[in-house]
């Protein structure tokens, strides 16, 4: 099949799905959580030699996480299937509802986007979560995922096709382009005529690449370098547990921690209870010049010197940059220098300099005593997530159901004409 036909049928499917009820929506959701948890071992089989042949491949360690699926993780995506489905359908809901002088009726009601295109690498979870948020949204979406979990993508849409068959709803709702070459994603990037917007999971050159070449509107984000600030008031008991979740909890995903940032006033207290907790979990810490005497040596973790670049990488693996500050002012200009935007944390407790450091970073999510590790759909409340967006038009942070939908204006007249 050809992406044109793809396109084409996916528009058809998108046309049927804007039709659909809630209940029929949701019973779309229901058999899918249904089918995968019937069918669980089948994609297992197929996980485990994508994880084999990526090993082979020699993928690191932080990709072959994102790429594993277990019983416990196919057990999470049947659950958030269902968590969807409950969720309240946007679509359909209407806003601004106002009358003009000339007793027209003017409102806004929310409507799908139409055909997604989705380009993704190494977590098989993506085609689960963004089947479920596009159908639950009245949207049809082509998927493309990277080849190491090719297999294991596969076997996820034959189940989402069969769910969709069950419920006597098109297959081509959600299609998947298995081809790997990478002349297929250009394609893609300019099937205009079809497609309505692009959103891409990945690296920074796979959102440069959709940036530079895509015809069709792209929503980026996803690549975050996160910061957490330990400011001179901070329970610095409480800022070890925090750091230590945001860094530690899954160090392979974008909301996991990247630099810790500590005022110098607290710096040689805190820093080696830091790397106390840290070094049993094995974590690397990059550190600077100013760092490196405060951080201590009563402990087990592998200390290096920071790197030049060291402060501008989305570590995904268990390393850690730290830097010394002197002030608040001087935290926010590092992040403001090197956060991609995505997620960032104050830990303190003076309000005055938290709501400081809330008005100046101006990143998706920002944290007052909390860990960066919450910038996701399902804590948010979302559901599942279809993606972190770090750009500021139509949707920013975890987009749930109402990022993938937008609205037209609706009048309700009684004859009216315009002078």
């Amino acid at each position: 099949m050809t992406l044109e036909t793809m396109g084409a049928a996916a528009r058809a499917a998108a046309r049927r799905l804007a039709m659909l009820s809630t209940q029929q929506k949701n019973d779309a959701l229901h058999a899918i959580a249904d089918t995968l948890a019937a069918q669980a071992d089948a994609v297992l089989d197929a996980n485990e030699a994508d994880v084999a042949a990526g090993r082979e491949k020699g993928l690191s360690q932080a990709l072959l996480d994102r790429l594993l699926l277990n019983e416990e993780r196919i057990a999470g995506l049947v659950g958030d299937a269902r968590k969807v489905a409950d969720l309240p359908d946007p679509v359909g809901e209407e806003m601004d509802s106002r009358v003009l002088e000339n007793g027209m009726r003017l409102l806004r009601r929310r409507v799908p986007i139409g055909v997604l295109g989705v380009i993704y690498e190494a977590r098989p979870n993506v085609t689960i979560d963004i089947a479920t948020l596009s159908l639950k949204t009245g949207n049809a979406v082509i998927l493309r995922g990277g080849s190491e979990t090719l297999q294991s993508n596969l076997a996820l849409v034959r189940i989402i096709q069969e769910a969709l068959t069950k419920v006597k709803l098109p297959t081509d709702a959600v299609q998947y382009l298995e081809d790997p070459d990478r002349a297929r994603v250009a394609e893609l990037l300019r099937l205009d005529e079809y497609v309505d917007m692009i959103i891409p999971r990945g690296g920074a050159g796979l959102h440069r690449l959709c940036k530079e070449q895509s015809t069709i509107p792209v929503i980026t984000g996803g690549i975050g370098i996160c910061h957490i600030y330990v400011d001179e008031s901070a329970d610095l008991a409480r800022a070890v547990d925090i750091v230590e979740n945001a860094k530690v909890q899954r160090p392979s995903v974008c909301n996991a921690l990247d630099t810790l940032l500590v005022h110098e006033n607290v710096a040689a207290r805190f820093l080696p209870m830091m790397a106390r907790r840290l070094a049993a979990s094995g974590v690397e810490l990059r550190v600077t010049q100013a760092a490196r005497p405060l951080v201590g040596t009563r402990h087990d973790a592998k200390v290096v010197e920071a790197g030049p670049d060291d402060f501008d990488q989305e570590w995904l693996s268990l390393i850690l940059g730290i830097d010394v500050v002197p002030s608040l002012e001087a935290a926010i200009e590092h992040i403001q220098q090197h956060s991609t935007e995505h997620s960032d944390s104050i830990l303190t407790n003076n309000w005055h300099r938290a709501q400081r450091f809330v008005d100046a970073v101006n990143s998706a999510a920002v944290y007052v005593n909390a860990s960066t590790r919450f910038t996701d759909g399902g804590q948010f409340g979302l559901g599942a997530e279809v993606a972190v967006s770090t750009q500021k038009l139509h949707a920013r942070g975890p987009m749930g159901l109402e990022a993938l939908t937008t609205y037209k204006w609706i009048g309700l007249g009684h004859g009216q004409v315009r002078a």
